[in-house]
């Protein structure tokens, strides 16, 4: 049988002795540090079991570490050490992504515990990477096709670019050639390049030095140091501002970062890959998106398939999604009734997978006999056709440069009063077409923010943005 190795992170010598010594009784093989830096590169360096680290280090804190392995190594528990009785703390940690705390003094028949129910969740989440493959459901010609496709680009490791719709899984297909490629035993650093607001993202991509803006009061490593010697994974590519695709132009040129303030660059090793639910191709045609940036990204163009290009693969990805829900609700798994795996057959599903995802969820909560009729789905009649509207209104994008440029109004957008006069309130007149046209884009998806925030041709931000402004619960 294997050893497990365990890492233990604390600046007090002798706590690091102790579990050192307690777990080592435990047939552990314990390795340590006494700094963020250290662990840092401890966990680059080798697959730990578990880890624990205190909450407060000499250059930063147990957060940062916390956070960095719920992060970059998801299967690996993590335990914050505290003070006696600092709930606060505890709590803190388990919001950060800790699976459990112990306190000081260390009592060792709660570590125990603790350690066998680490050992079993680590062991669990490994069983669940080890199955990745598997978690491309279906046996219709085109996902055959995409798995032979990601089995010969994992071998590779030139940048591979992700197409596809939302919801069709492109962040899955991007951990599958991670997992199955030689960098698989490094880090896997996903990012939304959408969600990162565009001040901060020169920071968040290539790290920054103390004292080089205010607020930066510690050094930062960048998601490129992140992922060294991994994989990093930019998601929704095409929101990059204009300025950060030049910078990420350089860097994949060079193969070389500069932190914000530093003097000089830090070569990095990691392989790119990309994806967008957009025309990318198009988005280059229009300007908004830089040819030169493109063809280094688009070295391999891999497409996910819509779901209902493989209508034959849905009973099989029902029924996967049922016997998940239902081991979650901890009851047997709901049935389909013929007339609803019918028509989930016919349906469009314009959120793929995720939206079948979304309709079996509410369907299970809805059925009742754990028997889910046509009913229960709760499919809209007319959301095939203002699906198929809002994807010829998604393939043809602003040629407005940036990525927070305000998109067009949608092709359903509420036709403006037919009165020849002139509103006497402009503002409230916009403010009403507006609201027109994302309240019939929020009822015909069942009030699904994504997906309405696709059919309306915004962002999810955007579309966060007008409903607080106006005052849409």
């Amino acid at each position: 049988m294997s050893k497990h190795y365990a890492l233990v992170i604390d600046d007090e010598r002798d706590i690091r002795e102790l579990l050192t010594l307690t777990l080592g009784r435990m047939d552990l093989i314990v390795e340590t540090a006494a700094t963020v830096a250290e662990a840092r590169q401890r966990l680059t360096e080798r697959r730990y079991a578990l880890c624990f680290t205190d909450m407060r280090l000499p250059d930063g804190s147990g957060q940062e570490i916390i956070a960095l392995v719920a992060a970059q190594y998801p299967e690996t528990p993590i335990a914050m050490i505290t003070a006696y009785g600092n709930v606060d703390a505890a709590v803190d940690a388990l919001k950060a992504g800790a699976f459990d705390f112990v306190s000081k003094p260390v009592d060792i028949s709660v570590l125990r515990r603790l350690v066998q129910t680490a050992l079993k969740l680590s062991e669990e989440k490994r069983a669940e990477q080890s199955n990745s493959g598997s978690k491309l459901i279906g046996d219709s010609a085109p996902m055959n096709e995409l798995r032979a496709t990601i089995a010969k680009v994992a071998r590779s490791q030139a940048p591979v670019y992700i197409a596809g719709e939302s919801g069709t899984g492109k962040e899955l297909v991007a951990r599958l050639i991670h997992e199955l490629g030689p960098r698989s035993t490094a880090p896997f650093v996903p990012v939304n390049c959408g969600a990162i607001p565009s001040e901060l993202m020169e920071s968040e991509f290539f790290g920054h030095k103390r004292g080089s803006f205010t607020g930066a009061q510690t050094d930062k490593d960048g998601l490129f140091h992140a992922a060294q010697g991994g994989t990093l994974f930019l998601d929704e590519v095409a929101e990059l501002p204009m300025h950060m695709q030049v910078k990420l132009l350089r860097v994949i040129q060079e193969k070389a970062v500069r932190p914000i303030g530093a003097r000089a660059e830090v070569g990095v090793d990691v392989r790119i890959l990309s994806a967008t639910h957009k025309n990318l191709a198009r988005l280059v045609e229009l300007g908004s998106f830089r040819q030169d940036l493109f063809y280094r990204i688009n070295v391999i163009e891999l497409k996910v398939p819509p779901l209902r290009d493989r209508r034959e693969d849905i009973p099989k990805l029902a029924g996967r999604v049922l016997e998940r829900l239902g081991k979650d609700n901890g009851t047997a798994p709901a049935r389909l009734e013929p007339e609803a795996l019918k028509a989930l057959l016919s349906y469009d599903f314009p959120g793929n997978v995720r939206e079948l995802e979304n309709v079996l969820e509410r369907a299970v909560a809805l059925c009742e006999n754990n028997s889910i009729g046509i009913g229960d789905l709760r499919l809209a009649a007319g959301e095939r056709a203002a699906s198929v509207a809002a994807e010829a209104w998604a393939n043809t994008p602003t040629p407005t440069a940036g990525a927070y440029a305000e998109p067009r109004p949608p092709a359903y957008a509420a036709e403006p009063p037919e009165d020849e006069g002139f509103p006497s309130d402009l503002a409230a007149a916009v403010a009403e077409t507006e609201r027109a046209a994302i309240m019939k884009a929020l009822e015909a998806t069942r009030w699904n923010r994504t997906a309405a925030a696709k059919q309306l041709g915004l962002t999810l931000r955007q579309l966060r943005y007008r409903l607080e402004k106006l005052g849409i619960e």
